[in-house]
């Protein structure tokens, strides 16, 4: 609930998803980023630093597994923890 809790992306094109999630993980202590679309994530990780990063594999502008693949060959972090959401 605080800004200083572990930083977490949430990458989802639908708003409600992003909304139920960040009420979740906000109440666990994450400081929850969101992004609607890949190129928002890839922003968000220019700006901030997440340790981990939840992606829908059904993006508006990208695969989620591209994604991963472009975060993970941007990011300083190899060990950085993914969640996928299928569905």
């Amino acid at each position: 609930m605080t800004a200083s809790g572990i930083p977490l992306l949430v990458v989802d094109d639908e708003q409600p998803i992003r909304r139920l999630l960040r009420t979740s993980l906000t109440a666990q202590g994450y400081r929850v980023i969101e992004a609607e679309t890949g190129s928002d994530a890839l922003e968000c990780l220019r700006t901030e630093k997440p340790e981990v990063v939840l992606v829908d594999l059904g993006l508006p502008d990208m695969d989620g597994i591209e994604l991963i693949r472009r975060i993970r060959s941007r990011s300083a972090i190899e060990s950085m923890p993914f969640l996928v959401e299928i569905g």
